[in-house]
């Protein structure tokens, strides 16, 4: 896997899942532009990867303002000459029920989940389509933004528009040869920390503790590291034909996420009224309801 001829920007690299992508697309031969809000730990990701040997600068900043994102794509640009790939993975959390969620609150994700990857990959594709030979638009998604999850309105939102503007991009960017993917990782962070069934877990890996078959399988969590593999693969050269995909990574699974489709259709003269439905609903519709949120195994659960 050669990306020497690569250059990758990473938002929300500075440590965790963001810093974990840009070491491996560095480690098959990228530079990378490191980006994240504070100084001093954007500065030491580059000191960790330039010791290394490898090729790293950072720019720092607040993703979500086109600003920030110009600052992104020129960082690049005058540092290594070109642009290749952009890594949208910058988030936070504010996490509360819909009831007690501010509108701060609220907004604040928006803004650098989805308004930054939005700005971002904007501003990289007009980059892309200057330089004429295509480019790698590679989005950080979640389980939250495909199935939900409690007290996070706004992450599960903004993750799931993600996926969607990806599927919009995948079809308008084709022609210019730029791929547009999602990867949903699950990965032993700070955000995960908080889950109580995975703390343990968690905390028995800081100790030096291998995560059980059961978390690194069926739960399909591991170390930021092993999901870092699959943001390479969609950065290089054979993924050339991989658009519009959504992935699972993390732990040993790797996974595709379905595009919504229709799961029960029934057809009625006239259209449909609310008694049509009620009495059809039983027969057509009753089995066909999906589950929301993420299931987990029984056994994990009952702890």
């Amino acid at each position: 896997m050669d990306l020497s001829n690569k250059v990758a920007v990473v938002t929300g690299s500075g440590q965790g899942l963001g810093l974990a992508y840009a070491k491996d697309l560095v480690r098959h031969g990228a530079a990378v532009v490191i980006n994240d809000v504070n100084q001093a730990t954007a500065d030491a990701a580059v000191a960790e990867i330039t010791a290394a040997g490898g090729r790293a600068v950072a720019v720092v900043a607040p993703v979500g303002s086109t600003e920030t994102a110009q600052k992104l794509v020129a960082g690049a640009v005058d540092a290594f000459g070109r642009l290749d790939v952009m890594v949208t993975n910058a988030g936070i959390l504010r996490d509360k029920v819909l009831w007690k969620m501010t509108d701060d609150d609220f907004d604040a994700v928006i803004t650098v989940h989805l308004r930054g990857t939005f700005t971002c990959v904007r501003e990289a594709v007009l980059k892309f389509r200057e330089q004429g030979d295509g480019g790698r638009i590679i989005c950080i998604g979640s389980p939250a933004g495909q199935r939900g999850n409690f007290g996070q309105t706004n992450y599960s939102g903004a993750k799931s528009g993600i996926v969607g503007m990806v599927r919009t991009w995948a079809m308008e960017l084709q022609r210019a040869g730029i791929t547009a993917n999602a990867v949903c990782p699950v990965a032993a962070t700070a955000m995960t920390e908080t889950v109580p069934f995975l703390a343990p877990y968690i905390e028995g890996m800081k100790n030096g503790e291998p995560l059980p078959d059961i978390i690194r399988r069926e739960v399909g969590l591991g170390t930021p590291e092993d999901a870092a593999g699959i943001i390479s693969f969609l950065a290089s050269d054979a993924a050339a034909e991989i658009t519009g995909q959504a992935f699972a990574v993390g732990g040993d699974r790797l996974a595709l996420w379905s595009h919504p489709d229709l799961t029960a259709v029934e057809y009625h003269d006239g259209g449909w009224s609310a008694d049509d439905i009620a009495a059809q609903w039983a027969g057509t519709f009753g089995d066909a309801v999906q589950s929301v949120g993420e299931e987990f195994p029984e056994e994990l659960m009952a702890k």
